[in-house]
């Protein structure tokens, strides 16, 4: 049965805490209650039968629209706390993570939506509770055609990005680094061990988080999901990825949408955030390009 949650308030924290819900679903809002209300209503009409108890924080990043009545009138397991600024990815889902106790943490993006009649959360708790070894695990994303979207990766080396982002990684050497990061030569209909999923979409188990920890906080945005993935397999908790469950994502990629690294640098902020990351995340892990899988 999905636990009602109320109103964001001390008390309702408190509550919260002391209920160990099965899975808690993390959700960030910056203006996109449409994705949001869309993303739930499949995901609630796919699973009302699981059986599980489930609750859902919104972190709402000062969005110019108030998400609460919108989600409120639709839904009645909603816990939305809100912010004053843009706090970013993984500064928004840890303080979600930490305003509710599950078993089960899934950090999702709001413009995901589930197939019906999967099971989508039933089989993701029924795949994690027969692996209890499993930190994170990671579904097959489709795009909404249909067609595949890379969603597990190798960890990247420093000059991944160069390759993946301009035409060095049409041929030769810069192609080969390019398709090595995204897993090309990957069998996507396998279950196998992989270096990390996408964070749009992360089933992550709470055991795990309490010895990893939540996400590094200095990665405003990008770079944050395969740090939390590396730092998992540090900590002997393998990252999955499983071929048979999977939901569809638009994947926006605000961070590509100017083409070229001089041109995005000057024209997309989102661009210059995913290089700052990407320096962070180097200096932090100090050239480490090790590979697990």
């Amino acid at each position: 049965m999905v636990q009602i949650l109320n109103q964001v308030q001390d008390d309702t924290k408190d509550w919260n805490n002391h209920t160990m819900h099965d899975i808690c679903i993390t959700m960030v809002n910056t203006n996109e209650a449409e994705d949001i209300v869309r993303c739930l209503t499949s995901l609630f009409a796919d699973s009302k039968d699981s059986g599980l108890d489930v609750a859902v924080v919104i972190v709402d990043n000062h969005s110019a629209e108030d998400i609460e009545p919108i989600v409120k009138e639709k839904f009645s397991n909603i816990t939305v706390l809100r912010q004053e600024k843009n706090e970013g990815f993984g500064k928004s889902h840890n303080k979600a993570i930490g305003a509710v106790d599950a078993t089960y943490y899934f950090v999702l993006n709001p413009d995901t939506t589930f197939p019906a009649g999967q099971g989508f959360l039933q089989k993701c708790f029924s795949y994690m509770e027969s692996h209890p070894k499993v930190g994170i695990m990671g579904p097959k994303i489709f795009y909404p055609d249909g067609t595949l979207q890379y969603s597990c990766y190798r960890f990247p080396t420093f000059l991944q990005p160069v390759y993946s982002r301009t035409s060095l990684g049409n041929k030769g050497k810069g192609k080969k680094i390019a398709d090595n990061f995204l897993m090309k030569d990957f069998d996507h209909d396998k279950t196998q061990p992989v270096d990390w999923i996408m964070g749009s979409a992360m089933f992550v188990r709470k055991q795990a988080i309490d010895a990893v920890g939540v996400f590094d906080e200095r990665f405003w945005m990008y770079a944050e999901d395969s740090d939390w993935c590396r730092r998992m397999w540090e900590e002997h908790w393998p990252v999955y990825y499983v071929h048979d469950i999977s939901l569809s994502h638009v994947h926006k990629r605000a961070s590509a949408k100017v083409p070229g690294i001089v041109n995005a640098l000057l024209k997309n902020k989102y661009a210059r955030q995913h290089i700052k990351s990407w320096l962070k995340y180097f200096l932090k892990w100090r050239g480490n390009s090790r590979f697990y899988y």
